[in-house]
């Protein structure tokens, strides 16, 4: 639609995009009435794609496509009215629709070590901040990146790429109309990373050697192909190639052997990039060939303060030589050197280890011995205390159902008896259908629970239910009830119950807490899934659901929590029911820069300062200048809303101290200022006038002084500039002074006099009620003096 300014209304700003169209209309009272268009206080007569037209009482301006020159402030005075309006050219940064189609559609893939260059050219007004951003955080120059930019285009260089640069990367465009971020997404391909160990043995005997890996944590960006496998005999050098396997393969055999030789392995991961690093195996030993096999790990039978028995079976891999007895070790737990047992071979499979220091935990091996000698060890026993055993905990007491419904059986109980100290650890609710034998654990309770609620039922489903507690024996004895749930209760779909107090965006400070509650019914009860961005929500996240609500509560706001939030209802009947809302994460402003002031054209200053570090992450930041021209004076505003880092002011009276100060701003709030320290004033100089005056003898050149041009009455508004002049003669150059209400205003700061060559001028700034008035300019020289009044009228704004 076309931006339109109806000024009868007093809606008296347009913002119109750069080649858009505007239109301004104002509407008479009479038909007859002709009416006059100005710009910037210049009549307009004609202007180039600019229309005027009148249809009955409206009059109208129209601009087909808006360029810089339109800007400016418009008035219209016709008959009785008298309005203006200001039109504001945009010119936001933009990029060609089809290159920014092809940056964001398609990733653009590097491979390692080699260099790449993402290239933005862009168009817009001047000037245009580039910042790139990779995880929220800007990129700066340093031995591998570096970020260029001119008028119309700005570059990211990265000399040697690695596999850290994958990732998303952002773009920000940003002038005083507006801001353009892209999105951009690096791959950067390479080869693999060593597989991922240690390398585990899963077979050594006389015959072959079985070794077993994980596949590398980083595949380089390209799959893996297949696996290297190489050994190394021990006392050689050389590293010979055993073979290959394919990418779902992680195990490799290999079957030429040496009896009771040691070798090294190694295995390299291999993509369509290259060749990983190695990973390499510890020392690894063949078995004898007559050796029996391990046995399976020892069982503990019991304990008591000083003995436990243990026993085993015999290894499944045997030879055809008898097995004659077993070795036996001990260690205790959390150590690494094993212990005999016994100084000979045990010829039976059980074992009562005596001498054992009370309270210690061991764990125990066995090996079997043959004729060939002593075979690989079974591993460790689970481990066990030496100490006396302690008796079970007792059932728990008045087991009961306390309340179900067509989905649920809620359970409540007593605590046991506690019996010899053995107290109760936790608990252990089982369950098991009418139809079946097997029970199903449920739940384990900690010792503070005496209820739970068994979910997930079926309408008037019949079932078994027991609770046995837990101690450091073990479990107790059960008790047993049957439970039934109740009658089905009608469907109803899930619905997200959203009222006034739950908003669709959230603005919060960081470092306080996000907390949304949501009220929701259904039947049966929905199950409440929480997203963030379409993904699950981050550790950090507490969501509680209960009593037909569900709550998500992030304590400490990060700026990384920023994004769009999304709470879904599902009754697992295909009904769902969802609500998205977003979050805004921002902070107070951090104050700007340091402020850099320049005469660039003359009787101006412009105003450059650094960036606020809150740019980085707040999209909705701008910049307010202040001035004041005393030490102590007051501060006024110069400029607000401004989005880029740079304000010339233009109204700057020569001979005068300034002081300067800019503030960052956002929703929140405004930061600290940073201002100027020292003074600042432009020194108004004089181009130096020579006259070569001629000689004439007894001629008196002096001349009374006299007014050429006399001052002139002025009516002006409240808050403008008022200018008079005059222009005077006389011989010698008569002396001016100003008056007001037959007061010197000669040393009064708020008045600025000039004489340029006898045209004469007084500038008041900024007129209030006070400085209406008579004033009176006076020339005087040696011959005589001249006089010239005027009256100054102020008006209020209308």
């Amino acid at each position: 639609s076309v931006p339109r300014c109806y000024l009868n209304k007093q809606l008296a700003t347009v913002r119109v995009l750069k080649g858009d169209p505007a239109e301004l209309s104002c509407t008479v009272s009479k038909d007859d009435v002709t009416g006059t268009w100005f710009k910037d206080g210049l009549k307009l007569t004609s202007m180039d794609g600019v229309v005027f037209e009148k249809k009955g009482l409206v009059h109208k301006l129209t601009i087909h496509k808006a360029e810089d020159m339109h800007a400016g402030k418009y008035r219209f005075e016709g008959g009785d009215v008298k309005t203006e309006a200001s039109i504001f050219v945009e010119d936001p940064p933009q990029v060609d629709k089809v290159l920014l189609k092809n940056l964001t559609s398609v990733s653009t893939v590097a491979k390692a070590g080699e260099g790449v260059k993402l290239r933005i050219p862009f168009e817009g007004r001047g000037p245009i901040r580039a910042t790139w951003l990779k995880d929220r955080m800007e990129l700066g120059d340093d031995s591998r990146i570096r970020v260029d930019k001119t008028d119309t285009c700005t570059t990211l260089s990265i000399s040697s790429c690695d596999r850290r640069d994958c990732g998303d990367y952002k773009v920000r465009l940003k002038n005083d109309s507006g801001i353009l971020e892209i999105n951009l997404k690096l791959v950067v391909i390479g080869k693999p990373q060593p597989p991922a160990g240690p390398i585990k043995i899963v077979e050594s005997s006389a015959d072959n050697i079985t070794i077993q890996w994980k596949p590398p944590k980083d595949d380089g960006g390209k799959p893996v192909q297949r696996y290297l496998v190489e050994r190394q005999q021990m006392g050689r050098n050389d590293w010979e190639t055993l073979g290959e396997t394919p990418r779902r393969c992680t195990s490799f055999t290999m079957t030429k052997v040496e009896e009771e030789m040691s070798y090294y392995f190694r295995v390299r991961a291999m993509n369509a990039e290259g060749v990983s690093d190695a990973l390499e195996s510890g020392e690894v030993k063949a078995a004898g060939k007559g050796s029996p096999g391990a046995p399976e790990p020892p069982e503990i039978i019991s304990a008591s303060r000083d003995t436990i028995t243990i026993a085993w079976k015999a290894p499944r891999k045997t030879t055809t030589s008898q097995i004659m007895g077993y070795i036996v070790q001990k260690r205790k737990k959390g150590t690494v050197t094993w212990l005999p047992v016994t100084n000979v071979p045990v010829k039976d499979k059980k074992l009562k280890v005596t001498s054992l220091k009370k309270g210690v935990q061991y764990e125990f091996r066995v090996a079997a011995v043959n004729a060939a000698g002593t075979g690989q060890p079974s591993k460790p026993s689970e481990p066990a205390f030496a100490q006396d055993p302690i008796k079970s905990p007792g059932q728990v007491q008045d087991l009961k159902v306390s309340s179900s419904d067509s989905t649920s059986v809620t359970l409540t109980w007593n605590k046991p008896e506690v019996q010899d100290g053995n107290a109760v650890k936790g608990y252990e609710v089982e369950m098991r259908p009418c139809n079946s034998l097997s029970w199903t654990k449920c739940f384990t309770l900690p010792a503070e629970s005496t209820s739970c609620r068994v979910q997930g039922l079926q309408a008037r489903e019949k079932l078994f239910l027991r609770v046995r507690a837990l101690s450091d024996s073990g479990p107790g004895e059960a008790s047993e009830l049957e439970a039934s749930a109740g009658a089905a209760a009608p469907v109803v779909s899930p619905r997200l119950l959203i009222d006034d107090t739950v908003k669709s965006f959230l603005v919060i400070k960081a470092g306080n807490p996000i907390r949304v509650k949501i009220p929701f019914e259904g039947s049966p009860e929905p199950v409440v899934t929480w997203l963030k961005d379409g993904l699950p929500l981050p550790s950090r996240a507490a969501v509680s659901t209960e009593d037909g609500s569900t709550q998500l509560l992030l304590r400490e706001a990060e700026f990384g929590d920023s994004g769009t939030y999304t709470v879904e209802l599902g009754n697992g009947l295909g009904q769902k029911e969802t609500f998205s809302f977003q979050v805004q994460i921002t902070d107070i402003p951090q104050p700007p820069g340091a402020i850099r002031l320049e005469e660039n054209v003359p009787s101006t200053v412009t105003v450059t300062w650094d960036p606020s570090a809150s740019e980085k992450w707040e999209k909705n930041l701008y910049y307010t200048v202040l001035k004041r021209e005393s030490q102590k004076g007051l501060w006024h505003v110069l400029g607000d809303l401004i989005y880029n880092n740079k304000f010339t002011f233009t109204r700057v009276v020569p001979g005068r101290d300034y002081y300067f100060r800019v503030v960052a701003k956002n929703d929140l709030g405004a930061s600290e200022p940073s201002e100027t320290v020292q003074p600042w004033k432009i020194w108004k100089t004089k181009a130096e006038f020579r006259v070569k005056a001629q000689k004439y003898r007894g001629v008196n050149q002096n001349q009374h002084p006299r007014f050429l041009v006399p001052l002139k009455s002025h009516v002006v508004v409240t808050g403008s500039d008022c200018r008079m002049s005059c222009a005077v003669g006389g011989h010698p150059p008569p002396k001016i002074t100003w008056y007001k209400d037959s007061r010197d205003l000669s040393r009064d700061p708020n008045y600025f006099c000039m004489n340029d060559f006898g045209v004469c001028s007084l500038v008041v700034l900024g007129v209030t009620k006070q400085d209406e008035g008579e004033y009176m300019v006076e020339a005087r020289n040696e011959v005589g003096r001249a006089f010239s009044k005027a009256f100054l009228a102020i008006k209020g704004n209308s």
